[in-house]
């Protein structure tokens, strides 16, 4: 397998650190539009080289695939740049697989009720071209979207006769020592999955629309981070699971804190979370630039938060139902500890968590236990070996009866 990995940031620099030490792989190019930052990702090892790339620039990405004979195009960019990378991948005939998908579009009238352009829609779209093609687009395959998806297939092949509701439910206790607010995960992307309307799913109704943050929960998360308050927010396994698994109700909760959601809020009372450029007056003249990319240069880089921060992160997927006539529910997790994924690995533990998936996804695609042709999400294939190929990385999962 021969690996083109566009996006060289936190998680495209744990991907290369967690890659390295697996042998399934021929070579792997990491670019990134700032060479030096594709460079310092590069490890000792020979199998991996540096270039510099434009993630939106489809054509240049398709030659680079090509000029490297890359049969597989891993994406670690912020979701503006799937959809180019997607095209650019089925032009140069490469698998793809990402960790997010396409971007959204609210209901222009109804936007707390309808669902007007879903994330991946535009992805789905060409599904059809894909299989036609026997080619494989493995889209939704971090932690979340990812990992929680194999669990919500794993859930319906081994645990459950019947599902009445999954929820994915994400939740921390990470510090960050000296900083009020430091985003453990990129800002631009927190700050569109937070503040879209969130999606719901169920059988009856399909998918609709509520309001950002709405129906609060207090879960209580495993391994001593205990209990979290988490609400609704838009997220792709809402769209994903119900496409292969079948099951009444979908969310996705996530545990944020009320200081993190009140400056969202802020955020957005201020228009500060608009990608639309606004005319800024400088020293050169007037210049254009996009409010929220303002916000995310004015943070600290999540990448470089590990040394500081203290805690560890759960990623989980909540199923209720019933086995044998039984009722049943349960919760199936992965945990890391922000102390062991920086001793072990650099990496500070939310972007570890999100790098190991596609890894692990990778290694089952070279060795032919996972296949399949179209536009696919983690659901569509069988969960137990990736299960197991995550527990021999080092980083077990778990299961709590509830």
């Amino acid at each position: 397998m021969r690996v083109l990995l566009v996006g060289a940031g936190g998680v495209g620099t744990a991907i290369t650190r967690i890659a390295a030490r697996r042998p399934f792989f021929e070579a792997m190019v990491v670019a990134d539009y700032d060479r030096d930052r594709a460079t310092a990702a590069v490890d000792g090892d020979p199998r991996f080289s540096a270039e510099r790339v434009d993630a939106g620039d489809g054509e240049a990405v398709a030659a680079l695939l090509a000029g490297h004979r890359c049969d597989v195009l891993l994406n670690a960019t912020d979701p503006r740049f799937v959809m180019p990378l997607f095209q650019a991948a089925r032009t140069a005939g490469a698998t793809y697989v990402d960790m997010a998908m396409s971007l959204s579009h609210p209901h222009p009238e109804r936007p707390y009720e309808e669902c007007g352009v879903k994330l991946g829609d535009a992805q789905f779209a060409r599904a059809a071209e894909w299989e036609r093609d026997g080619a494989l687009a493995l889209v939704g395959m971090g932690v979340e979207p990812g990992l929680s998806d194999v669990f919500a297939r794993y859930a319906a092949d081994e645990l459950f006769d019947e599902i009445e509701e999954i929820g994915i439910r994400d939740g921390a206790n990470l510090t960050v020592e000296g900083l009020g607010f430091a985003p453990s995960f990129s800002i631009w992307t927190t700050i569109e999955e937070c503040l879209n309307p969130p999606v719901v799913y169920e059988a009856d109704r399909g998918w609709f629309t509520t309001e950002p943050f709405s129906e609060p929960e207090v879960f209580e998360f495993p391994e001593g981070i205990g209990p979290v308050e988490c609400v609704n927010v838009e997220h792709e396994e809402v769209l994903l699971v119900p496409r292969w698994v079948d099951a009444g109700r979908v969310t996705f909760k996530y545990g944020l804190g009320q200081e993190f959601v009140d400056t969202l809020k802020t955020l957005h009372r201020l228009e500060l979370d608009r990608t639309a450029p606004v005319t800024v007056p400088s020293v050169h003249g007037p210049v254009p630039v996009s409010p929220r990319d303002v916000v995310a240069a004015c943070l600290p880089d999540p990448a470089t938060l590990g040394g500081r921060m203290r805690g560890k992160t759960c990623a989980g997927t909540w199923v209720r139902g019933t086995k044998d006539g039984a009722p049943r529910e349960v919760y199936l997790y992965h945990v890391v500890d922000n102390q062991w994924s920086m001793a072990e690995y650099g990496s500070q533990a939310v972007v570890w968590q999100t790098a190991v998936n596609p890894v692990v996804a990778l290694e089952l695609l070279a060795a032919g236990v996972w296949s399949g042709a179209g536009v696919l999400g983690p659901e569509a294939f069988p969960a137990r070996p990736f299960l197991d190929l995550l527990t021999a990385y080092g980083s077990p999962w778990g299961m709590r009866e509830q």
